[in-house]
């Protein structure tokens, strides 16, 4: 290592903060179908996925010299364009882990170091060859790739399982789930922790720390694949809440045709060196097996906040590095001004999110309603009476089975 200068060191910093970030981000990824199930135990599920994310770090390093080599030009890179695109990606990723939604952390870090880029050096400083075959066509390839293969194996599952005892049969899907929990918990380890590596390797290669062309040290490895199982054990709770219950209903044989297919799609991405989102990939199966079982419904307005959060990840992470590459031009007070920034808000968005906290005690305590949207209303109209109900002036309000057993029958329906 030739030199490692105070900027050098920020950025390394904070990138294993944005390391961190990815880890409770995206630990919905491996367990939210596990935990929705009661496959396992909140606490366990996420501690299982921290040290499998942290072995699944030494797996491969094809992902990470996409980024470090591939996406952008290393001649134009300065150690403070990195630090300005990892703000971008931060910011994001605690935004929508505040909202709950499971946005890609990694359009979010290439958003960032695209925009910060650009504002450095130019447009012609991004490869947009690498940009459109590893990112972009991955990123909408994933989740159709993903939800059709979950929909086949979730039919496939249950028209096998028909005659089978259904106890034992659960048991025995209950059990898939956490192997292939743990499959995905690998992967994900295998192919977003790479992603903090090749920003790191980049860095040390623009502060003159190692030599252009470099794979990433092995204490770059070490750091990365560590901070990202830290940030999986917490758990970002939020975000399991609604992949687990927000977008659809599911039963132990979805869950583990889902986490199957997911975790099958990003290995083999990972290999060769597609820079992946894993939650595109998760978010697609968890679709494909929601509606491969008969009777199964995706929340369509969820779907769709999710899917707006998907288009603005990368603009608006480009966006703010951008923003904040032009502060740190101003010397080393611009990236004084713009670390002071990072911090003040992520203080104010955890502070944010006491208001109502989610963690391991309540992650499943109720369903995430989906809100009657036109779609859903529409579909209520024009839908039949129940037999033996009468016609009103207006729509009737449907009771849970549950929690209609519990009240006296009532021979009346009472409009709205």
């Amino acid at each position: 290592m030739e030199s490692f200068s105070l900027i050098l060191a920020i950025v390394v910093v904070t990138a294993l903060a944005f390391d961190f970030t990815n880890g409770f981000h995206d630990t919905a990824n491996a367990m939210a179908t596990t935990i929705s199930t009661g496959a396992m135990r909140p606490k366990v599920a996420v501690a299982m996925s921290a040290v499998l994310n942290l072995v699944g770090a030494f797996l491969s390093v094809e992902v990470a010299n996409t980024i470090s080599k591939g996406l952008v030009d290393e001649a134009g890179i300065r150690p403070e364009v990195i630090f300005a695109a990892l703000v971008g990606a931060i910011l994001w990723n605690l935004l929508t882990w505040l909202v709950g939604l499971p946005s890609s952390s990694s359009h979010a870090l290439m958003g960032g170091l695209i925009g910060a880029t650009i504002a450095s050096a130019g447009v012609g400083a991004v490869h947009g060859d690498v940009l459109v075959t590893k990112v972009l066509i991955p990123a909408i390839a994933a989740p159709v790739v993903a939800g059709i293969a979950a929909l086949l194996a979730t039919r496939l599952t249950y028209s096998l399982g028909k005659k089978a005892d259904g106890k034992a049969s659960e048991k025995g899907y209950r059990a898939g789930q956490i192997a292939s929990a743990g499959l995905v918990s690998l992967a994900h380890g295998t192919n977003d922790a790479q992603k903090t590596m090749g920003v790191i390797t980049l860095a040390l290669v623009a502060g003159g720390a190692v030599a252009p062309d470099s794979d990433p040290p092995m204490w770059v490895i070490l750091s990365a694949g560590l901070a990202i199982a830290l940030g999986t054990y917490l758990g970002g709770w939020r975000i399991i809440r609604t992949m687990g219950k927000g977008l659809t209903d599911l039963q132990p044989q979805q869950g583990f045709a889902a986490q199957t297919s997911a975790a099958t799609v990003i290995l083999a991405s990972s290999h060769i060196g597609f820079s992946l989102s894993t939650t595109h990939s998760v978010s697609g199966s968890v679709m494909g097996a929601g509606l491969g079982r008969k009777g199964g419904v995706v929340r369509w307005s969820t779907a769709t906040r999710m899917f707006v959060a998907w288009g603005l990840t990368l603009p608006a992470a480009a966006l703010v590095g951008a923003l904040a590459e032009y502060v740190t031009g101003f010397g080393s007070w611009g990236t004084a001004v713009v670390a002071v920034f990072l911090v003040a808000s992520s203080a104010a968005i955890w502070k944010i999110s006491r208001r109502e906290v989610v963690d391991h005690t309540n992650v499943n305590d109720a369903d995430v309603a989906e809100p009657a949207g036109v779609v859903t209303t529409a579909m209520a109209a024009v839908t039949p009476p129940p037999a033996g109900g009468t016609a009103t002036d207006g729509p009737s309000v449907t009771i849970p089975a549950q929690a209609s057993a519990e009240r006296e029958p009532s021979t009346t329906t009472t409009p709205v």
